[in-house]
């Protein structure tokens, strides 16, 4: 199991205290003050591609995320830990790129690779990841990479689900193909809290060139 820290996805709104990263197995994901409630979760297949697995691509940054589907053509920053142990998410400000979390693997490698993304910017309106939501299985999903290699995923489920049932063993668990995690807020947005649900992107590599 992928041991990572609590997430705390902004996504231009205010969200609740987030639980403390557990050594060794995978931790409460995104923690927020809006209250349980009955919420139907859409089916989701986050441990085997829709596709034949592509050959893994060598470890390597990503430097660019390209969503033709959704008009979606932006830089990746790299995203580390707070003091709090939470994970960094992009800044609140205009053209906010999305954002790699460096505890998880590079895309291409085998492993669930994770990007995060605003759904909205504070005063400065939408979100990279606004039209997120609107993934359909078989969407293409482009990733360049910094030593010049182009990693291709192909979609295999969009979920949206309520923030406190995020489901953390199938966004961050061990997969046995080289995988990828896009995830922005989304859902009904609750005043004073946020929005009150997450949008997760399952995709699986299908195609790659190297440098």
């Amino acid at each position: 199991m992928l041991a990572v820290a609590a997430l705390t996805l902004l996504c231009g709104c205010s969200t609740g205290p987030a639980a403390r990263p557990t050594p060794g197995s995978a931790s409460s994901a995104v923690a927020t003050s809006a209250p349980a409630s009955p919420r139907t979760t859409s089916p989701v297949r986050g441990t085997t591609p829709a596709t034949g697995a592509a050959r893994p691509l060598a470890r390597s940054v990503p430097q660019r995320l390209r969503i033709p589907a959704i008009g979606v053509d932006t830089p990746v920053m790299s995203l580390g830990l707070n003091s709090d142990g939470t994970v960094a998410v992009p800044p609140i400000q205009a053209h906010s790129p999305a954002g790699w979390y460096k505890g998880s693997p590079t895309p291409g490698v085998t492993g669930p690779s994770v990007i995060l993304g605003h759904v909205t910017v504070g005063q400065y309106g939408d979100g990279v990841f606004l039209h997120l939501a609107k993934l359909v299985p078989g969407d293409r999903i482009e990733i360049g990479l910094k030593d010049g290699a182009q990693g291709t995923f192909t979609v295999d489920s969009v979920q949206t689900v309520a923030k406190s049932r995020f489901p953390t063993d199938k966004v961050y668990g061990n997969v046995d193909h080289p995988a990828l995690r896009l995830i922005t807020c989304g859902g009904t947005r609750i005043t004073g809290s946020g929005y009150a649900d997450n949008v997760i992107v399952y995709a699986s590599l299908s195609s790659g060139a190297g440098p």
